[in-house]
């Protein structure tokens, strides 16, 4: 009977454990059933599954090591900030909240500084001015540069004002230009020579990164001077703005046409009582230091930011654009008595500055038009360089 019992129990252990993996394996199937229920119903094959899957638990590993390394970046800062000044001196105490001269000085925005030189003839009244170079620059474009000129001047005679070229992309241009101005001995002691260095910018205002004031009554003009001057801010105590105009030119060789958009006008000198003016713009070619032919905008009423894009036409051959200047002037417009001159200027081959860089930029992209601002210069100063011929002569060529 003890040996049928042992059978017996033995029997029963060996079955227990055989019907356990069975439920197991019941319950696992069902399971991985459910599974591939859900890879069939979504349309897409399972490598696309577990690849988005993938992305999604890296893109959310990310966010939280980023949201770790936040909360250890603050506790730290938090930390840091948590200074302790019990047991301090009162002077290390100010040392830490002021900071020295020259810690300030290096946290100024440094605008650049320029090389010149100065030499009088005291014969001939006259003083000859070299712009050499400038160097490190303000950087006033978005990819780290300027587009640097400089105009120079003297305070005695604001009317008459030189410019250098346009150097592109840089912070320290060489310039090596001189300038020859008419100043007698007498008007040197109220005389300043001012140097400003401009951004040329093609479609907005240019923008002035700084100056370099000299007194003529400070400089010893009997030996030739050479030196470095820091920019400083601009001044405004400047003579007043005559306003600024902008115009497109387009050249096409083949047919010999120029053509020229007076688009617009803003912050015009305010010529009537009102404290406003009629403007309108004047369009003349000149060859050979000649008049010919000049044609008109309409009248602006009231205002001095007038708003035109009016086009004009002339006919100039190619073997005598170089010859040619165009003069471009503002006036307002006065029904009872004689129009006043508001500002006006000059481009062609014997221009300077940025009106010499216009018409080369139209000259090198023919049959496209090339728009650009302009600030006008008084009239003294544009029909001086000018020196026209009183003498009123036709230009055959041009009268078809």
């Amino acid at each position: 009977t003890r040996v049928i019992r042992a059978v017996k129990n033995k029997n029963a252990t060996k079955i227990t454990p055989a019907s356990k993996p069975t439920k197991t394996t019941i319950v696992a199937t069902t399971s991985a059933g459910f599974i591939n229920n859900i890879f069939n119903k979504i349309p897409l094959p399972k490598w696309a599954i577990y690849a988005i899957a993938a992305a999604v638990g890296l893109i959310l590993l990310i966010c939280i090591i980023c949201i770790i390394c936040k909360c250890c970046c603050k506790k730290k800062k938090k930390k840091e900030e948590k200074i302790k000044l019990k047991g301090i001196n009162s002077s290390t105490t100010a040392s830490l909240v002021q900071p020295d001269l020259d810690d300030l000085e290096a946290g100024e925005d440094r605008l650049g500084k320029l090389q010149y030189s100065l030499e009088y003839d005291f014969q001939h009244e006259e003083l000859t001015v070299g712009v050499k170079q400038a160097a490190e620059l303000m950087a006033m474009d978005s990819g780290g540069t300027s587009d640097p000129y400089v105009v120079a001047y003297l305070t005695s005679d604001t009317g008459k004002k030189h410019e250098t070229k346009v150097y592109r992309k840089t912070l320290s241009p060489i310039f090596n230009e001189n300038f020859t101005f008419k100043v007698t001995k007498d008007d040197i002691p109220e005389s300043k020579l001012v140097m400003q260095v401009y951004d040329f910018n093609r479609f907005s205002k240019h923008d002035i990164i700084g100056e370099v004031r000299i007194p003529l009554s400070s400089v010893d003009l009997n030996v030739v001077i050479e030196e470095w001057q820091e920019l400083c801010l601009a001044s405004k105590d400047d003579e007043e703005k005559l306003g600024d105009i902008c115009f497109s030119l387009r050249y096409v060789p083949t047919t010999s046409k120029l053509t020229v958009v007076i688009l617009e006008a803003k912050g015009l000198k305010k010529m009537d009582e009102g404290g406003l003016s009629d403007p309108f713009v004047k369009v003349q070619m000149i060859l050979n230091k000649k008049k010919w032919k000049k044609k008109r905008t309409s009248i602006k009423r009231n205002t001095v930011n007038p708003y035109f894009n009016e086009s004009f036409t002339f006919e100039v051959p190619f073997e005598q654009i170089q010859n040619v200047q165009l003069v471009i002037s503002v006036w307002d417009y006065d029904k009872m008595t004689k129009n006043d001159s508001i500002g006006k200027l000059f481009l062609g081959c014997k221009a300077t500055g940025n009106q010499l860089q216009h018409w080369a930029d139209m000259l090198s992209n023919p049959r496209r038009p090339i728009a650009q601002w302009h600030t006008l210069q008084s009239f003294k100063e544009v029909d001086e360089k000018l020196a026209l011929k009183s003498v009123k002569s036709k230009i055959p060529f041009l009268q078809k």
